[in-house]
C-alpha cells in the first residue's frame, strides 16, 4: 500500500475516534464520573503512557527558554481546552459539540490575526461572520435530547474550549518546527495533569467506583487510550505525509461521524436548528479556508 494511501487512511481514522468520542464521552458525564474528574483522569492516563513511550525514544533537550511557552500551550491546549470540552459536553448534545468545533479554524484566523498581525481578507472577514452566526445560533438555539442537560451554558463552554485550542495551535506552532513532538507532548501533558487537578480532585475523590458498569469503563479506557493517545500519534504519522492543509479537511469528517453515530445510538436528535446552523458554520469555514488552499 501506498504510503499516502496510509497517510489517508490514518487521518480518516482520527476523524472516525474523534467522531465517536462525543458520544462515548458523554456516556460517561456526569451520570458516573463529573467531567471535570474525567479529565483527571483523561490527562493522568495520557501523561504515563506520553512519559513511557518517551523512554523508547531519541531524547531530545528542551532549551529552557521554551518550558514557558510548553506551560502556555498546557494551559490552553490541555487545561482550558479539556476541561471546558467535558464541562460542555456534559451539558449539551454530541451533534451539537462537534459542529461548534468546527468553528476552530475560523478562531484561528481570528486570532492570528488580533496575535500575529495576519492580513484579513474581504472573502475571510465574510466566512468568519457567516460561521459565528451559525456558531451562535448553535450555542443559543441547539437542544439537547438528553433530559436535564442545559444546552446553552454547554455550548458556550465548546465554544470557549474552540477557542482555546485555536490559541494553543499559535502557541505551539513554533515548538512543533523546532522540536520533535514526542519531545515536548510529554511536558505539555506534565504541565497539563498539574493545572487541572485542583479542578478535579475533589470529583475523582467522589467517585463511586464500585457503581460504574463495565461498559463505561471501557468508555473511559477508549477516551485515555484511543482518543487522546492513539488518536495523536496516527495524526502525527498522516502529518509526515500529507499537506497541513490536506489534513485539516478532515476535520468536517467529525460532525458526520459524530452525528450518525449519535442517531445510531440513539443518543441524539436532528433538528432543522442544528442543520442550519451546521451549515453556516461549513461556509464560512470553507470562504476562511479556500482562499489560502487556492495560493498553496
Amino acid at each position: 500500500m501506498h504510503n499516502k494511501t496510509r497517510a489517508y487512511i490514518a487521518a480518516f481514522i482520527v476523524a472516525l475516534i474523534y467522531g465517536i468520542n462525543y458520544t462515548v464521552a458523554k456516556d460517561v458525564m456526569p451520570m458516573y464520573i463529573k467531567p471535570f474528574g474525567f479529565i483527571v483522569i483523561r490527562v493522568l492516563g495520557a501523561t504515563i503512557l506520553f512519559w513511557i513511550l518517551s523512554l523508547f525514544t531519541t531524547s531530545e533537550r528542551i532549551d529552557k527558554a521554551d518550558f514557558l511557552r510548553i506551560f502556555l500551550a498546557a494551559l490552553f491546549g490541555v487545561c482550558i481546552n479539556m476541561l471546558a470540552f467535558f464541562k460542555g459536553l456534559s451539558m449539551t448534545s454530541p451533534i451539537n459539540a462537534s459542529a461548534i468545533m468546527v468553528s476552530t479554524p475560523i478562531i484561528v484566523l481570528l486570532l492570528s490575526a488580533i496575535i500575529l498581525k495576519e492580513k484579513i481578507t474581504i472573502p475571510k472577514v465574510v466566512g468568519i461572520l457567516i460561521g459565528l452566526t451559525g456558531a451562535i445560533i448553535l450555542i443559543v438555539y441547539g437542544k439537547s435530547a438528553v433530559p436535564g442537560d442545559h444546552p446553552i451554558l454547554g455550548n458556550l463552554f465548546i465554544f470557549i474550549n474552540a477557542s482555546s485550542y485555536g490559541l494553543y495551535l499559535i502557541i505551539v506552532k513554533k515548538l512543533t518546527v523546532k522540536y520533535n513532538p514526542l519531545t515536548f507532548i510529554k511536558w505539555l501533558y506534565l504541565f497539563g495533569l498539574l493545572l487541572v487537578i485542583p479542578f478535579g480532585i475533589s470529583e475523582v475523590i467522589d467517585i463511586q467506583w464500585n457503581n460504574i458498569p463495565t461498559s463505561i469503563y471501557y468508555n473511559i479506557g477508549f477516551v485515555i487510550v484511543f482518543t487522546t493517545f492513539f488518536a495523536y500519534l496516527i495524526n502525527l504519522f498522516a502529518l509526515t505525509k500529507l499537506k497541513p492543509t490536506t489534513l485539516s479537511a478532515f476535520v468536517y469528517l467529525q460532525p458526520v461521524i459524530a452525528t450518525a453515530y449519535a442517531l445510531l445510538t440513539k443518543s441524539d436528535t436532528l433538528s432543522s436548528v442544528k442543520i442550519l446552523a451546521t451549515l453556516l458554520i461549513f461556509v464560512g469555514v470553507y470562504m476562511v479556508t479556500s482562499v489560502n488552499r487556492a495560493k498553496q
